[in-house]
């Protein structure tokens, strides 16, 4: 098997509290260190671990110094990057099956506090009513402020069963207010799936794991079985934080015509980050049966939908960008979050790692997605009324300390009295509604998509914000802007 199926790589949304993480364990040697050590200020971390170990108030273990120093060293490059002790350790290698115990958020840090990203549906704190864009600045009554992410997270983790009291701080609300979350074991479905209406079937993925390709073709071929004439099929992928990259390429190759079309391409500093993914067996599964055998013929033809949202990250933005490009769907929704770097593991030792961003994702045409995301095709409000949540979302480009993008556009600056009333008003508009049940009868997005399907109008958004409008895009070198010719490689 050749070193880029080996070499996954890992493209979770960031470290997650009660949420599967994604990982890649690298056997890759180290990058040798071509400039010479910078020993001025080698000396002077030095002189501050000996300048705490003889004068702090009290004595400091050396293992909590030097994790410390690792942990914070990592922690300053990139929001997605970070050091893994050995408990954090343990429970990301845990988490990949898509079982943990947690209370079932997508979290981020931002200016010191630990920020929503999304809730993960029907988990303890999707049901207490938290929302992406929220600040907790407490977990049990501790402030979070300056507190690292990894802390953060394990404060919030502990056994099924027991309550973790998170305080909220909401934008355009003036106080913040309380929440009991009781942690429990979460199974995350991966895909849920069914027919709409006749002959329009919906097809949702809330998370990237290691068995979703084989629970999509499972779905997939039921609902085939169940309606062999399916006129349009939707492919939900609203608030999906990302999850597993073999998992994004199964995806894609599910429904794109030709077996071996490039689906991602990455590209960063070791050569061995510069790699090309296609729609083959050996990228999306290396155990037992091709998931893919047998599927429907009419899965490859059928007229497909993507829905998308700012909360759509990472693997999902990887699926959005490929059916986009190949024109196989109509990419329909709000931009996504523009999650696009790759997150590799770096053992350190048996029990601990560091999970470093190494390489930047592009789609089979060559278009960045790394602080830009994926641009619908057609951009429909979440409700008739308009899209609330839009002003309060949280995407990567906001987040400090972000990888920059290659076509990334520096946004224009806001008033800061006319961004704070637009707060208000949809914090208003979103206090008495519930959440949005996807896939339900009141699911205004999903009408759309069928409309479209029927050729019935579309309730296309009123407006077009400034950051959403497409940049030109800047090409990978090299890239493909047609599928690509794939040579088979001789089998070793």
């Amino acid at each position: 098997m050749g070193s880029k199926a080996k070499n996954l790589g890992l493209i979770g949304l960031g470290m997650a509290a009660g949420v599967a993480a994604t990982f890649q364990l690298s056997a890759h040697a180290q990058k040798a260190i071509e400039s010479p050590l910078p020993l001025d200020e080698l000396r002077q971390l030095a002189d501050v671990y000996g300048l705490i170990k003889t004068d702090y108030v009290e004595p400091v273990e050396d293992k909590k110094l030097l994790s410390e120093a690792i942990s914070g060293m990592v922690a300053s490059l990139d929001p997605h990057s970070t050091y893994l002790d050995q408990k954090a350790f343990r429970e990301m290698k845990e988490a990949v099956a898509g079982k943990f115990v947690g209370v079932g958020v997508e979290v981020a840090s931002e200016d010191g506090y630990v920020k929503i990203v999304a809730p993960i549906e029907d988990t303890p704190a999707h049901k207490a009513g938290i929302k992406a864009g929220d600040l907790i600045t407490r977990i049990d009554n501790v402030p979070v402020r300056n507190m690292s992410l990894d802390e953060a997270i394990k404060r919030m983790r502990g056994k099924a069963g027991s309550k973790v009291t998170l305080t909220i701080a909401r934008r355009g609300e003036d106080r913040p207010w309380v929440v009991p979350v009781q942690r429990q074991e979460i199974v995350v479905q991966s895909v849920k799936a069914k027919m709409v209406e006749p002959g329009y079937a919906w097809l949702r993925v809330s998370q990237f794991q290691e068995n979703t390709v084989d629970e999509l073709a499972k779905k997939a071929k039921a609902l085939y079985a169940e309606n062999p004439e399916i006129k349009g099929l939707v492919l939900d992928l609203r608030n999906d934080p990302g999850g597993l990259l073999p998992g994004a390429i199964g995806v894609s190759a599910a429904f794109l015509p030709q077996a071996d079309q490039l689906i991602v391409s990455t590209k960063g500093q070791l050569a061995d980050s510069n790699q090309q993914f296609y729609g083959r067996r050996e990228y999306y599964s290396q155990r037992g049966a091709d998931p893919l055998a047998g599927l429907p013929a009419g899965l490859k033809t059928v007229p497909m939908v993507v829905l998308v949202n700012g909360g759509s990250a990472s693997a999902s933005e990887i699926v959005a960008g490929a059916l986009q490009d190949y024109k196989r769907a109509i990419v329909m929704g709000s931009q996504t979050f523009g999650k696009g770097s790759v997150q590799t593991l770096r053992q350190l030792s048996p029990d601990t790692a560091v999970k470093l961003t190494t390489a930047r994702y592009y789609t089979p045409k060559g278009r960045p997605i790394q602080a830009v995301g994926i641009v619908p095709d057609m951009r429909v409000d979440e409700t008739a009324e308009g899209d609330a949540l839009a002003v309060l979302r949280v995407r990567e480009a906001d987040l400090q300390r972000h990888l920059a993008g290659e076509a990334e556009k520096t946004p224009a600056a806001k008033d800061q009295k006319e961004a704070l009333e637009a707060q208000q008003r949809a914090v208003a508009q979103l206090k008495d509604r519930k959440p949005l049940d996807y896939g339900s009868k009141d699911d205004f997005q999903l009408a759309q998509a069928i409309n479209h399907f029927k050729g019935q109008p579309v309730m296309l958004a009123k407006s077009e914000p400034e950051d959403e409008k497409p940049a030109a895009p800047k090409a990978l070198p090299g890239a493909e802007t047609k599928p690509p010719e794939i040579k088979v490689p001789a089998k070793k």
